[in-house]
């Protein structure tokens, strides 16, 4: 009787421990209740969610840092926080050669429009940058970032059995897909973007597959809305599974979809589980759900701090293995991630030794790039890069043991490998040199 009674206690006081910051919660604001801490600032007037493709840059700023609030939302919880410790260096002078002028790290940020960047070395930050207003609870959201979570995630999976091989065809998890041009497309050929299914990833056209996507999330029935458009039996295949690589935000959906469906759990339950918790990320963060408690996007839309997404980075970089030695992925997966597919058009003369990995890209100074420096630090064997439009990005070399995070608003989603990305991979070039031990 004592213990059911104590047990009735401490039920009642975590009820009433959460309903207290709930109501904290309400009272100053912040539209997300489950957050623990509310993220600043909080912007009063958002922009359109549905014109997101054509924000100028001042809108995706304010767009980009209140995604977790302008979509229904999927927090994954963190616990046990342990932050990253501090090591403060002077990267000031570090400069770069482009277009035959020599830039800083200052104009570095100007040029780029970068509003939060963070570089972690031997797992310390030694140099962070938060711009525009934001802040260390600042939540910004991923774009395309979020694919490379969801790639380690189905690595998780497949450790833990979830998910029998890479080489399944997705219709084994993920039977909706029979009868259309996915059925036969594997695990692998979904990481790799190779399934050979059509997929319009136009930015710019507001017809394109991705657009109408844009658009179904800014409606009601979301799910309903893109399972229709990625799965439509009227899809049609361009090349065999395997053979050429093509970007693709349908296939990385689902991807998605599958994991959810392998696994029995949304993509930010599957996070806050299997990583966020358990390697003790230091705050809250959302994950846009078309159905909230059961999917979440496979494409995008992860949130977070830019202290967690440097944290995020440290897991790649320390191959997965949590604080008390687990390891949470198979051996090498890593590696694997980042071996370039050398499917067509993933091999080109930029990028000679392909473009893609597991939902990871080779960003590395092209190959035929001129008149720039350095072009070697960051090298494309050791090197892997989550990448979203308008310049997101989270970089890992476990060779040199370096993490970089980069927010931007750039001008535009996709610029040429010869503006905007080709700048980062000069700059993280010249960090890695000066940070090189």
């Amino acid at each position: 009787m004592y213990k059911m009674k104590t047990g009735v206690c401490l039920i009642a006081l975590c009820l009433s421990a959460a309903l207290q910051v709930n109501m904290a919660q309400a009272a100053s604001g912040c539209p997300v209740a489950e957050l623990s801490v509310c993220p600043a600032p909080l912007d009063a007037r958002l922009p359109e969610v549905k014109e997101m493709l054509t924000w100028n840059q001042q809108q995706r700023v304010v767009g980009f840092r209140n995604d977790y609030r302008s979509y229904s939302g999927d927090v994954f919880k963190a616990d046990r926080a342990v932050a990253i410790p501090h090591a403060p260096e002077d990267l000031s002078a570090v400069s770069y050669q482009y277009e035959g002028k020599t830039y800083a790290l200052n104009d570095y940020l100007k040029r780029n429009s970068v509003t939060g960047m963070m570089v972690i070395k031997d797992g310390k930050i030694v140099w962070d940058y938060y711009g525009q207003g934001n802040t260390q609870t600042t939540l910004w959201t991923s774009r395309s970032v979020g694919k490379s979570v969801v790639s380690t995630l189905v690595g998780i999976a497949l450790k833990k059995g979830e998910i029998g091989s890479l080489d399944d065809e997705i219709v084994k998890y993920n039977p909706d897909v029979r009868g259309t041009a996915w059925e036969h497309v594997t695990l692998r050929q979904l990481l790799q973007h190779t399934s050979g299914v059509k997929w319009d990833e136009d930015y710019t056209n507001p017809k394109s597959d991705f657009a109408q996507l844009t658009q179904c999330e800014a409606n009601a029935q979301t799910y309903d809305c893109v399972n229709k458009l990625v799965k439509d039996p009227h899809r049609a295949a361009y090349a065999k599974p395997g053979q050429a690589w093509s970007y693709s935000s349908g296939g990385a959906w689902l991807l998605g979809d599958t994991l959810e469906k392998a696994t029995g759990k949304s993509l930010a339950r599957n996070l806050q589980e299997k990583i966020w918790q358990p390697y003790g990320m230091v705050h809250d963060g959302v994950w846009h759900s078309y159905q909230k408690g059961r999917h979440d996007v496979g494409a995008h839309g992860f949130n977070a701090t830019l202290e967690d997404w440097g944290k995020f980075g440290l897991f790649i970089m320390n191959n997965g293995v949590l604080p008390d030695g687990t390891k949470t992925l198979p051996d090498s997966w890593v590696k694997a991630a980042r071996t370039w597919s050398q499917a067509e058009k993933s091999v080109s003369a930029a990028h000679p030794d392909g473009s893609y990995g597991y939902e990871w890209w080779n960003n590395s100074v092209p190959a035929n790039a001129a008149g720039v420096a350095p072009k070697h630090g960051l090298e494309s064997q050791d090197t892997m890069w989550a990448l979203g439009i308008f310049g997101q990005m989270i970089v890992v070399n476990p060779k040199e043991k370096l993490v970089i995070v980069q927010w931007s608003a750039w001008p535009e989603a996709e610029p040429s490998f010869s503006a905007q990305p080709l700048e980062a991979s000069l700059m993280f070039n010249a960090l890695a040199n000066k940070l090189a031990r």
